[in-house]
């Protein structure tokens, strides 16, 4: 267990330590998986650490230990120098330490002032607890460039606006250390610089941050040191400074790693997706798609970039069947039908289409079935798992995904695990794997390595390119710019609904593609 008798705030100047936190030989085991292997880091007060590696690497495990979601099975956590007890996340709010999840944890019908008082009412009444935190929240705004109203709905806000309200219910409760889990995962470039922005502020106010993430561009941006952890070990701390994201790529998978996708020029051949005036309006009456028309060819893959919102997901949707929409859809020449009949997922896996959704938990897993179930949907009528004409063939179902396992490297490799004991970069593999290798006509991949570490990054971007030279077609969502400029030989930019502009990907850039992002230039 973890030793220590200390539960609160340190309280005199002179036991202050440069250090905010140090865990002492933490160690923490799932059953067979060992998560947190004898782990010893020191982070010093008033700075940006990084904490990096590949997914499974133990970094949230480690985290949530600090934050008393998990109880460590060996070890020691001293925060300001001495040693702290922390069985619950009560203790940690207490010894002066906040978590902003990956996955925010506010309640979407409360307001931003409910929401960060929650937990942290004073008294019986709820009136001068909201007065207090109204005021409160005022000052944190001007400090810290949080600013958000605080009687909005929080499921009226965007993301980015969501997750300053986490960052505010931290700072409300007086955290001098904030801990971030992808913070960037779900934020538009624009919103991530703001964060940054608000993270040099807390830290130049005196606040310590840790920044968990996997993208090697916001480390060196942002973090004095980064720690490298690797297979649930710590393998190195350094200066950023002093290193680059080649070697911290290096450190985290144990080999050299190829952080530009590697690629030779597309051989285009006939087209497979031709999209024609295709609209979208969802339950409420809003028109989420207006008159989409692109062609997607054989051996090329069509980028379509855009800032989150701006009817990325629908297109996949209706692709996909999973959206209803209007106007003309021909795969290889054949319609494919947008209502009724035949406008469903399995059909559109029969034609050919294959399909990585934005959101691996809503559309792509069922997250307490099994890995080797998971890697079946949507193909279960496939003839190499069929036993007979009445059962399927479950052991073949599971040697297939075996294979997959290990050669997606999938961690842990058990195919018998439910896919929410997989971290989610893991989760993600299963998915990919499961669509690129059914050998599809189309591709359609929305957000294919988000959340996803440098290596796997490299490997789905390998296993993509190699999809493209084998001549079949690709259309890509996401919203990382240096993605769609290093994967796409064509890009496509979406505002509002509408194609803003398209440009071959070697003849733009960011700047050209961030303005029509923002509804300027292009070409209708």
């Amino acid at each position: 267990m973890v030793t220590g008798t200390h539960t609160g705030r340190q309280a005199t100047a002179a036991s202050v330590s440069p250090y905010a936190i140090e865990l002492r030989g933490i160690s923490k085991a799932f059953g067979p998986v060992q998560a947190n292997k004898d782990i010893s880091i020191r982070v010093r007060r008033g700075t940006i650490h990084g904490i990096i590696g590949e997914n499974g690497a133990g970094k949230s495990t480690l985290m949530s230990i600090l934050y008393g979601f998990y109880k460590a099975d060996a070890g020691e956590i001293l925060i300001g120098g001495q040693p702290t007890a922390i069985p619950d996340s009560q203790a940690a709010i207490r010894a002066g330490i906040g978590m902003v999840f990956q996955h925010f944890k506010l309640v979407p019908n409360f307001t931003v002032l409910e929401n960060v008082i929650l937990g942290a009412e004073e008294g019986r009444l709820l009136r001068p607890s909201l007065g207090k935190a109204r005021g409160v929240l005022k000052q944190l705004a001007q400090d810290y460039e949080l600013e958000v109203d605080p009687d909005a709905v929080v499921e009226d806000l965007s993301v980015g606006h969501q997750q300053r309200v986490e960052i505010l219910k931290a700072l409300y409760r007086q955290a001098d250390i904030l801990i971030l889990d992808e913070p960037t995962g779900v934020l538009t470039p624009a919103e991530a610089d703001h964060l940054f922005r608000i993270l040099r502020g807390l830290r130049d106010q005196g606040k310590t941050v840790i920044l968990i993430t996997h993208k090697l561009r916001e480390i060196m941006e942002i973090t004095d040191e980064v720690s490298v952890m690797r297979r649930g070990t710590m393998v190195a701390t350094v200066d950023t400074s002093a290193t680059n994201p080649e070697a911290l790529a290096e450190l985290m998978v144990g080999r050299k790693v190829l952080l530009r996708v590697d690629k030779v020029p597309a051989t285009p051949g006939a087209p497979v997706l031709e999209v024609e005036n295709l609209s979208v309006t969802d339950s409420a009456g809003v028109q989420r798609l207006k008159g989409i028309s692109l062609t997607v060819r054989a051996g090329e893959i069509l980028g379509i970039a855009g800032v989150a919102g701006n009817g990325q997901t629908e297109l996949l949707q209706v692709l996909g069947g999973t959206q209803r929409g209007t106007g003309r859809v021909r795969l290889n020449g054949r319609d494919l039908p947008l209502s009724g009949a035949g406008c469903d997922g399995q059909s559109r896996r029969a034609s050919g289409i294959a399909h990585v959704p934005e959101d691996r938990h809503e559309e792509g897993l069922i997250l307490d079935f099994s890995a080797w179930e998971n890697v079946a949907f949507g193909y279960h009528n496939a003839p190499e798992y069929q036993k007979n004409a009445l059962m399927m063939d479950n052991d073949a179902l599971r040697r297939d995904t075996e294979a997959k396992i290990a050669r997606f490297d999938v961690r842990p490799a058990n195919c018998w695990l439910p896919a929410k004991s997989f971290s989610g970069g893991n989760q993600q593999k299963i998915v990919v794997a499961r669509e690129i290798e059914r050998n599809p006509d189309l591709l359609l991949v929305g957000q294919p390595t988000r959340g996803v570490d440098i290596g796997a990054i490299e490997f789905i971007h390998q296993q993509i390119v190699a999809l493209r030279d084998a001549g079949k077609a690709v259309l890509l969502v996401s919203v990382e710019l240096d993605e769609i400029l290093g994967l796409s030989d064509r890009v496509a930019v979406m505002f509002d609904g509408r194609i803003m502009g398209e440009r071959p990907a070697d003849e733009t850039d960011e700047r050209e593609l961030g303005l029509m992002m923002a509804g300027m230039g292009g070409t209708q």
